[in-house]
Order: structure tokens, then C-alpha cells, then sequence
């Protein structure tokens, strides 16, 4: 009896992430999900698009291109140049790769990250 008090049969003990996985697939489900796919086939729309358009040539690939940074600018226009000058060693036509980006991050927001977690930062 005492032995069934001490453990629960046929459960292994906890891992130390096991408990940090939930809590940040709990942190996510608060926040619109659709928000959040939609920045997300934006990234991955974007990941694609770099790829083909450096074929061979991934040493030249800017390392990252971030659409947070991309969203702290004010406007379409300060977008587009900074994309412009991210994708300078391209040596393919990117201006319209640049203005379709720049169209699929109209309507994202921000997304901070907090110590509780996951903090959407919305522009007005």
C-alpha cells in the first residue's frame, strides 16, 4: 500500500522541460491563431522566395531578415528601401520579391516577448 502512495505505476518521472513545454503551448492558444498563421506562411513565403531567388548562391543570403524589425518602421517606403538594401548582393531583380513582402506584412503586428511570455504588440 505504502509503495502505491509513493509512485503512481506507469508513470515515468517528470522531465525537467516537459513542464516548460506546456506552459508555452498554453502561452500561444491565448492569441488569435489566425494572426499567428498568417505570420507564419509569411515567413515561410518569405524563406522561400530568398531561396530561389539566390539559388547557388546561399553564402550571400542576408543571415536573417526580420519581419518584427521589418514592422518597428514606419512606413511601406522605409520597408522597401531597407529591403532593398538586405538583398543588394541578390544579383537578381528583387523589386517585385520587395513590394509583394512588403504588401503580406500590411496588417501583422509586432510580436514582443515578455518574461510572462508572448506579448502581441499591436500598431495603431
Amino acid at each position: 500500500m505504502a509503495a502505491e502512495r509513493v509512485g503512481r505505476k506507469g508513470h515515468s518521472p517528470r522531465e525537467p522541460g516537459a513542464a516548460l513545454q506546456r506552459r508555452q503551448a498554453r502561452v500561444t492558444a491565448r492569441y488569435d491563431r489566425g494572426e499567428l498563421q498568417r505570420r507564419l506562411d509569411v515567413e515561410r513565403w518569405m524563406e522561400d522566395r530568398v531561396r530561389e531567388l539566390y539559388g547557388e548562391q546561399a553564402d550571400k543570403m542576408p543571415e536573417e531578415v526580420s519581419i518584427d524589425d521589418l514592422l518597428e518602421l514606419q512606413s511601406d517606403e522605409e520597408r522597401g528601401n531597407k529591403l532593398q538594401i538586405m538583398f543588394t548582393s541578390c544579383g537578381q531583380n528583387t523589386d517585385e520579391f520587395i513590394r509583394e513582402l512588403v504588401r503580406k506584412l500590411q496588417g501583422l503586428h509586432k510580436v514582443q516577448v515578455q518574461r510572462g511570455g508572448l506579448e502581441e504588440a499591436k500598431q495603431h
